[in-house]
């Protein structure tokens, strides 16, 4: 695995900390369905995100893709960038904690 491959596969493993039972079982929420952009079809960027990750959750490290480590890229940006637009208040039932799940990162965690 090369130098920036360990880089993502690190900060991945930090943005993401839900377990891949827990994202899955997530995923097959209703509160998970609803949020998030939909691109003309019923299934959100997000939620189509989540199943990825549950994949990348599960498989071995010596069998990712470079495509692989691009989502996992793409899953640290979208964790850190939501983070910071962090709602006041209590966000424990808010869209902005949903769609953070979807992406595999439970805030209250």
């Amino acid at each position: 695995m090369s130098e920036d491959h360990e880089t993502v596969a690190k900060e991945f493993g930090e943005a993401v900390n839900m377990t891949a039972k827990e994202l899955e079982h997530w995923l097959d929420s209703d509160d998970s369905k609803a949020v998030g952009q939909k691109d003309g079809g019923g299934e959100s960027t997000g939620h189509e995100s989540g199943r990825r990750i549950v994949q990348l959750l599960r498989a071995k490290k010596s069998d990712l893709t470079d495509d692989d480590f691009a989502h996992m890229r793409k899953v640290v940006g979208y964790v850190h960038r939501h983070l910071a637009q962090r709602p006041s208040g209590d966000v424990k039932e808010t869209k902005w904690r949903y769609s953070l799940m979807n992406w595999g990162h439970d805030p209250l965690k």
